[in-house]
């Protein structure tokens, strides 16, 4: 596995030119480690995923019609962002931190991540964290500005 993702990796920064996309259609890959694996673009359509460790891994782009995946994840389309909820680690973008680490995070780490468009959508992500992995605390410094 470790050579099939290396070798994904190399096609994704060649822009295709060299290594080969990982192509994992059907794969049974059930308690697999791929933690913060780089899975963009993967073909992962009917893979078995079940207890695999998704933790921090990007799946962005990927195909994944008909997979199973493991309890708990979550892919969520149409937002600013590309959004994934694995357990307790939400990759937002190409961010990807614990629940408690986005509920804590200032001001000043939110608009270091995307400028003015990360601190407006960082209210939006909360409410997703929230509804996705339950109602939790946002940072004072979001609450002062909503009562501005």
């Amino acid at each position: 596995m470790d050579k099939i993702l290396e070798q994904h990796k190399i096609w994704l920064s060649s822009g295709g030119e060299e290594g080969n996309q990982a192509y994992l259609r059907n794969a049974n890959l059930s308690s697999a480690d791929l933690r913060d694996a780089y899975l963009i673009a993967t073909d992962l359509s009917g893979a078995y995923l079940r207890n695999a460790d998704l933790s921090g891994a990007n799946l962005r782009g990927a195909n994944l019609a008909r997979t199973i995946l493991p309890n708990s994840t979550f892919i969520i389309f149409g937002e600013k962002y590309f959004i994934s909820i694995c357990g307790y680690c939400v990759r937002a973008g190409c961010q990807c931190h614990s629940v408690n680490e986005w509920r804590q995070f200032s001001k000043r780490d939110i608009f270091d991540m995307d400028g003015k468009n990360s601190l407006k959508f960082y209210p939006r992500l909360l409410d997703i964290i929230d509804f996705y992995c339950g109602k939790g605390e946002r940072p004072e410094w979001l609450k002062e500005q909503n009562n501005d």
